[in-house]
């Protein structure tokens, strides 16, 4: 007995999947497949520690599903292709024999794109240049472009890729899909007032915002079936504007929890800078109890989250249902089994780990990590 195991070590659920404990790893770009998008050895290696380190599932970085506009970083792992989902099967296969599940985080960069194999341009639900400088450690230098305004023709486009790609996930043995509607990328240019503006069905209200993402979720599922995990990242912080909120607060987060908890969706993950503030101004929920109060799918908390007390209250007080961590797994990568055995955590050296840049660096891979018992 720990005194986590009726928290963050007690069984959950995501639809008909069970998942062994409440630790799950948040998606980080690590830029570290082949220049065509094809994930390699390391980025294998890499997926696996986590699993033996004791997550009950893993979320991937976000995987571009398509040859078109969606690549967002040089070297970023792909599932646009019959090679790209023939490379996934061996990494999927080693995280899923020690007992965690692996969740492709889908990903279309839009007007956040800052390095594509297949275009210099960028597309997005209207023209628009994200205001600081592309990000180095992305390997991105100097100004964004300004996207192009994508046509229906081009929406109906993106949908066909992200549809494809979940079908070569379900493929390649992955047990769900996560479609990335959060951080700036594109299903969050689409939400967001300050970038759609729109005066079509697909912008102005945020019932017409939500529909691109309320269609793509309808599109994805009717191609993967009922027995695949499907769940949404949604923030209102982006990677390129870190103070971002939604104008309508409140009310704005219940029309939108609302309507993707009355979707096909199996959870909502939440990316937030801290999972536990409120996510609308002072006295106001948070980002995760705001989707468990206007939905009842599983709610996945993210953000400063590397504590185990705070990460377990989270869980106690029902602000959430899962809890997922980054910067503490590349820290961790057995987090979860050192928690269990009360064990120390070590801190995150972003300069280590991050720095030049932030692909996987070899003494990451050469970790000993503490196993389950």
């Amino acid at each position: 007995m720990t005194r986590y195991d009726e928290t963050l070590f007690e069984q959950g659920h995501i639809s008909s999947h069970i998942l062994k404990n409440r630790y799950i790893v948040a998606p980080m770009t690590r830029v570290s497949s082949e220049a065509d998008g094809t994930p390699n050895d390391r980025v294998r290696k890499y997926y696996e520690r986590f699993a033996i380190g004791g997550f009950s599932a893993v979320i991937t970085e976000g995987i571009y599903p398509d040859t078109a506009y969606s690549q967002g970083y040089e070297y970023q792992a792909g599932l646009a292709t019959e090679e790209h989902k023939e490379a996934w099967k061996p990494i999927v296969a080693d995280v899923q024999k020690h007992g965690a599940k692996i969740i492709a985080q889908l990903m279309h960069a839009g007007a956040q794109s800052q390095g594509n194999d297949y275009t210099d341009k960028t597309v997005g639900p209207s023209p628009f240049q994200p205001p600081i400088d592309m990000i180095p450690v992305y390997g991105g230098k100097g100004p964004f472009p300004v996207s192009e305004e994508l046509s229906k023709e081009g929406i109906e486009e993106i949908k066909k890729g992200f549809v494809q790609s979940a079908v070569y996930a379900k493929e390649a043995g992955f047990d769900g899909v996560e479609l990335h509607g959060a951080n700036g990328y594109l299903l969050d240019q689409f939400l967001s007032e300050t970038i759609n503006v729109r005066n079509d069905e697909y912008g102005g209200s945020v019932e017409n915002r939500l529909r691109f993402l309320l269609e793509l979720i309808r599109d994805v599922r009717k191609a993967v079936g009922d027995n695949m995990i499907l769940g949404i990242r949604i923030s209102q912080l982006k990677a390129t504007n870190p103070d971002f909120r939604w104008s309508g607060g409140e009310k704005d987060a219940e029309t939108i929890f609302t309507a993707l908890g009355n979707s096909n969706i199996d959870y909502i993950h939440l990316s937030d800078d801290d999972a536990t503030t409120p996510g609308f101004g002072e006295g106001t929920m948070t980002m995760s109890e705001a989707a468990k109060k206007f939905t009842d799918v599983p709610v996945i908390a993210c953000g400063s989250l590397s504590n185990p007390e705070k990460a377990a209250s989270v869980l106690e007080k029902k602000s959430a249902d899962f809890v997922a961590v980054a910067r503490q797994a590349l820290a961790n990568p057995d987090t979860p089994n050192r928690v269990r055995k009360g064990m120390d955590l070590d801190d995150f050296d972003k300069e280590k780990i991050m720095l030049p840049k932030a692909y996987i660096k070899d003494f990451e891979l050469q970790q000993e990590l503490e196993r389950e018992d």
